[in-house]
């Protein structure tokens, strides 16, 4: 796993909302266009992704930790991990990817980037 992270000056409650809510996932995440999910929020839950491009990909939360971190599979395929925790007077938002997918460092950086904006309005 290759993780970034970011340390940005909001509560950590508030950097949770904005990566799990789907309808704030194309407002951070550069390869989004829309998502839907099938119910809660919870381990085993899945639901649809829309690229950029292309047509909706099926996604399976695969760990739901409320509060502090989730993962997930695209099309079959694990993807990135998230995960906030307390940092001084703000929160630290790590992103992982696979080992196997470095070209996606600079999508999740400029996610990272956008949560932080969104995180302090």
């Amino acid at each position: 796993m290759i993780t970034l992270q970011r340390t940005i000056a909001a509560h950590p409650d508030r950097v949770w909302t904005l990566l799990t809510h789907l309808d704030a996932w194309p407002l951070w995440g550069p390869t989004v266009r829309r998502a839907e999910i099938d119910g809660e929020f919870v381990t085993g839950a899945t639901g649809r992704v829309w690229p950029a491009v292309g047509p909706p990909l099926p996604f399976e939360l695969t760990t739901v930790v409320p509060g502090r971190r989730w993962s997930w599979k695209v099309a079959g395929v694990p993807a990135t991990t998230h995960a906030v925790e307390a940092s001084g007077a703000g929160a630290r938002l790590s992103m992982g990817i696979p080992v196997w997918a470095p070209a996606y460092a600079p999508v999740v950086a400029l996610a990272l980037r956008r949560i932080e904006r969104l995180a302090q309005v």
